[in-house]
C-alpha cells in the first residue's frame, strides 16, 4: 500500500486492522492536518477512505463536496470496472451498483450551523469489496463489488482513481459553479422524479436547490430537507 499515487496536494495515510479511517481523519483534523490528506483502509473485504478539506465557504455550500465525492467515485470505477456495470447515488451518501447497495458516502465537520464556516469537514467512502455474509444472494438489495463483476478491480487503484476525479470535480465546482456538478449528478440520482418514503416523510423527490438540498413535493407544497441534516453529530 506504499506505492498509491495521489495528485499533487493530497497526501495518504493508511491505517490497518479494525482502524477506521473515518475516525482517524477526525483526529488528525482535529489536530490541525492540512487538508488533502487521505486516510484508508483497505483490509477485510472493504475499501475505506476519507478526505480531509477544510471549506472556504459555509457548511451548506461545503455539503457539496458529497455529491462532488461520489461523481468522482462514479467516474473512477466506470474507468475500471466493465462497461454494463451502472452506478447510482442515493441523494444521502449511498452507492449503488447495478441497482443494490454496495456502500455508502459519510460527511462530518468540525461545527454544524450550516450558516458558519467549518474548520474542516471529512468526506468518507466506505465500500463493499468482497462478499462480507460468504453466502452473496441472500439480500437482493446488498451487493458487492466482486459480485457485479468487478472482481478485477484494485481497491489501491480504484483508491488512486477515485480521488484522481474528486480533484477534476472539484476544480469544477470551483471554477464553474453547482451547474455542471447539477447535471451530471441528476443522472445518476437514485429515485429522482418518484415517489419515495425519507426518514418517515413521504412525497416526490422533484429535485435539489443550488446547495443540494433535497425538494419533496407532497400535496401542492413543496419541502427542503438541506444535505448538511446527513451531516454526522447534525442532530
Amino acid at each position: 500500500m506504499n506505492d498509491l499515487q495521489f495528485p499533487p496536494l493530497f497526501q495518504g495515510e493508511a491505517v490497518t486492522g479494525t482502524a477506521d479511517p473515518f475516525d482517524r481523519a477526525i483526529a488528525l483534523a482535529v489536530a490541525g492536518t492540512d487538508p488533502g490528506t487521505v486516510v484508508y483502509n483497505l483490509g477485510g473485504g472493504t475499501l475505506r477512505a476519507s478526505l480531509i478539506f477544510a471549506p472556504e465557504v459555509p457548511l451548506e455550500e461545503a455539503m457539496s463536496m458529497l455529491p462532488v465525492c461520489g461523481l468522482g467515485f462514479q467516474a473512477a470505477l466506470g474507468a475500471l470496472a466493465p462497461p454494463e456495470v451502472a452506478v447510482h447515488l442515493d441523494w444521502a451518501g449511498g452507492i449503488r451498483v447495478n441497482g443494490a447497495t454496495c456502500g455508502r458516502f459519510r460527511a462530518r465537520a468540525s461545527g454544524a450551523n450550516p450558516a458558519e464556516t467549518p474548520d474542516w469537514l471529512i468526506i468518507g467512502l466506505e465500500l463493499n469489496v468482497q462478499t462480507l455474509e460468504g453466502n452473496p444472494g441472500n439480500d437482493p438489495d446488498r451487493t458487492s463489488l466482486i459480485e457485479e463483476g468487478c472482481g478485477e478491480v484494485e481497491p489501491e487503484r480504484l483508491l488512486e482513481s477515485w480521488v484522481r476525479h474528486t480533484l477534476y470535480w472539484i476544480n469544477r465546482w470551483q471554477e464553474d459553479g453547482p451547474r455542471p456538478v447539477h447535471a451530471e449528478w441528476r443522472g445518476l440520482a437514485k429515485n429522482l422524479g418518484e415517489d419515495i418514503d425519507f426518514n418517515g416523510e413521504t412525497g416526490t423527490f422533484v429535485g435539489v436547490d443550488e446547495f443540494f438540498g433535497m425538494l419533496m413535493r407532497r400535496d401542492g407544497e413543496t419541502k427542503l430537507i438541506p444535505l448538511s441534516t446527513q451531516l454526522e453529530g447534525s442532530k
